[in-house]
């Protein structure tokens, strides 16, 4: 009845722990479905060796684990890919630190307690460790020992538990810094309240991990602190026991304890050794992703070029006097074949890497252009046959491109304007040597030139007489001839004048250019110009513009000016001409006359011929009151209104007197009173764009005047 009742309760207590009623192989079994108690009975045996002690086949055992252990946490510090992955290693950390105490306190208690009876007192394993590293000397043994400690204590153990420092506070540092751009990002919507949280948890553990490593790195300090004094109690505690008490000489006490005491130090330290070398792993680990294989190989051999190096550096130290060749030629032939190794693979990643990102290309649909593009406006296009091409791309692909480029800047520093930029274009429908120069794509000029042959004209304006193919000049409609280049030296030596292809296109550009550039000087250009100026002129602009002028109505003004090719580069008198003249009339046609009035200098300046004179061509008073009474409107707006038979008069006196003049040599301008110059301009243009008329008041004094005829 007794047996009973007692039975009883312990089968109540297994039952509660669910490992009633087993077998040793089911207890094992049981034990490892439930890992807490695992745990507890683990930390209650490490507690209990600390107080009993421990037979030597049952410390062999128990060293065993150890070992293994240290080695199991050193793998799994390798192979995690984060630190957080490893969390628990402060509490491995404390545990693997108890388990070597106490079996540090039992072998000591077996050193002690049987040393007298023989080497093999505290076990086999103490024994094998001991034997193996002393060699029969336990001084060697002491200094191998003593190396360990040093290496673990010195170097290992102090380094990382630095790092763990100084992770545990940056981190705790940065973490309100997180916190707010968790905050943010859920605020901005690029994250949901799940992934917040989460991100927020990770925070959380990764603060808790790096500030309980800072304090768990003090565990291994301390554990080789208590190895050095556990051996050196053990060695002379041996001794003395030894010799004092249990009769042994004490050349015999000394190599009996030292080989105890320097085996049981090395079972210890190489687990402590290797456990320090896994925390050290862990938080020199932070920031790195992946594997430690890969963090480590992947960026030791993304640079070929150092193990090239090594390589080098081996190779010239085997052939230095006095060193063994074959280590360091072995050396070198392994690295320099792995970096030789590691550049191809990185090629052929590379190439590999580019073809899948081409044949993705290729793959995707072409993006549909989105129909805003078709309203889109080339200012300037170049079209060119198919036989023109070698004038872009041939061996003189420059030629062209460049003098376009010449040309450009020159317009802007001869007018002030800066032309738009040329889209050059092969265009199949045109003749092979055909080029058409469109100004916002409206067709203005067209011609034809010749790839590899030269076109001369003669200055008298007379046929040229050599071999070749006649034709006309496209930008001045001159009398010329293409010929071979083989007839250079002739054409020269007969006075002509002498022009390749690509200067023949440019020509006719420059004249269409500017025959065009009021068309080209737009609103966003005038604003540029305005923008541009120096920052003394900018109180003008702001005086001028909006209240008294718009910049629609200076851009008219700058586009009357071009349109008689006047340069505006000189903007700064143009705009106080413009200030001085919207003052008393708000009629862009007089104010534009004022401004001429201020540039006279520039304006005579650019007509004067070579002996610094300026021809002139008078309108004669008839003329001057014919078209004075041919004026009609109110005010300021007056239109111009003559018999058509009076203006045939007018054209046909007029042409014959310029021809005159040119077939003198000379290139005169058509000089009027101001109040008619505007009316008489808008006539001469239509059958005579280049003659240049102006006004009395747009003659600077100091200027020299030469008549050269009257209509």
């Amino acid at each position: 009845m007794s047996d009973a009742s007692s039975a009883a309760p312990a089968k109540g207590l297994l039952g509660s722990l669910g490992i009633s009623g087993m077998t040793p192989g089911s207890l094992m079994a049981g034990l490892a479905k439930r890992g807490d108690l695992a745990l507890a009975l683990g930390v209650m045996a490490i507690i209990v060796v600390l107080i009993l002690p421990l037979p030597a086949f049952l410390l062999d055992f128990s060293l065993a684990i150890s070992i293994t252990f240290s080695v199991l946490v050193l793998m799994t510090a390798l192979f995690i890919q984060k630190p957080l992955e490893f969390s628990a290693f402060p509490t491995v950390l404390l545990i693997a630190t108890m388990l070597r105490l106490a079996l540090n306190l039992a072998s000591t208690r077996l050193i002690l307690g049987q040393g007298h009876e023989g080497t093999g007192s505290a076990g086999k394993v103490i024994e094998a460790f001991g034997n193996f590293v002393m060699q029969g000397n336990f001084v060697i043994g002491v200094i191998v020992f003593a190396i360990l400690v040093i290496v673990n204590f010195v170097v290992i153990t102090k380094g990382s538990g630095r790092i763990a420092e100084v992770a545990a506070r940056f981190t705790l540092d940065a973490m309100p810094g997180k916190q707010m751009a968790i905050d943010a990002d859920l605020s901005a919507g690029l994250i949901d309240e799940k992934e917040a949280r989460e991100r927020r948890t990770a925070l959380e553990k990764e603060s808790s991990f790096f500030g309980a490593m800072d304090g768990a790195s003090k565990f291994v300090r301390g554990d080789a602190i208590a190895g050095l004094l556990i051996t050196f109690i053990n060695v002379v505690g041996g001794i003395v026991i030894g010799v004092a008490q249990n009769g042994m000489g004490f050349g015999d006490a000394a190599h009996t304890y030292t080989l105890l005491t320097v085996g049981d130090g090395l079972v210890s330290q190489i687990p402590a050794l290797i456990v320090s070398t896994a925390a050290g792993l862990l938080v020199s680990k932070a920031g790195v992703e992946g594997a430690a294989d890969e963090a480590l190989f992947d960026q030791l051999s993304g640079y070929p070029q150092a193990l090239g190096m090594s390589s080098f550096v081996m190779g010239t130290m085997a052939l230095l006097p006095g060193l063994p060749a074959i280590p360091f030629l072995l050396l070198a032939a392994g690295s320099g074949g792995l970096a030789f190794y590691l550049k191809k693979s990185r090629k052929q990643r590379e190439d590999d890497l580019a073809f899948a990102e081409a044949q993705e290309a290729e793959a995707k649909p072409a993006a549909e252009e989105p129909i805003s593009t078709a309203l889109k406006m080339d200012e300037l296009r170049l079209e060119i046959g198919y036989a023109l091409l070698p004038l872009i791309n041939g061996k003189d692909h420059q030629k062209l491109t460049d003098q376009i480029k010449a040309l450009r800047r020159q317009i802007a520093s001869d007018m002030g304007f800066v032309m738009p930029s040329v889209r050059i274009l092969d265009n199949v429908q045109i003749d092979a040597n055909s080029y058409v120069i469109r100004v916002k794509e409206v067709e203005s000029g067209r011609g034809e030139v010749y790839v590899g042959q030269l076109l001369v004209m003669d200055p008298h304006g007379n046929q040229i007489q050599l071999p070749g193919l006649h034709t006309a000049e496209p930008a001045f409609g001159l009398p010329a001839t293409w010929i071979d280049e083989g007839l250079r030296e002739e054409a020269s030596f007969r006075g002509y004048t002498v022009v390749d292809p690509p200067t023949v296109l440019t020509t006719h550009l420059t004249e269409i250019l500017k025959d065009n550039m009021a068309d080209l000087l737009s609103y966003a250009e005038v604003q540029k110009l305005l923008d541009e100026l120096g920052k003394e002129h900018k109180k003008l602009v702001d005086d001028l513009v909006p209240s008294q002028i718009t910049i629609t109505g200076i851009q008219r003004v700058l586009q009357t000016l071009l349109t008689e090719r006047i340069s505006i580069r000189d903007l700064p008198t143009i705009m106080e001409g413009i200030a001085e003249a919207v003052g008393h009339t708000q009629s862009l046609t007089l104010i534009t006359e004022h401004v001429r009035a201020r540039l006279a200098r520039q304006i005579c300046a650019a007509h004067m011929d070579g002996d610094n004179t300026l021809p002139l061509v008078t309108l004669s008073p008839r003329w001057e009151q014919a078209f004075a009474e041919s004026l009609v409107g109110q005010g300021e707006e007056k239109q111009l209104s003559m018999q058509p038979s009076v203006l045939q008069e007018f054209i046909a006196l007029m042409r014959d007197r310029f021809e005159d003049a040119a077939r003198a040599g000379e290139v005169p301008v058509l000089l009027t009173s101001p109040g008619i110059r505007p009316y008489v301009r808008s006539i001469i243009e239509r059958f005579r764009p280049q003659t240049f008329v102006m006004s009395q008041n747009e003659i600077h004094p100091r200027i020299r005047l030469r008549t050269v005829g009257s209509v």
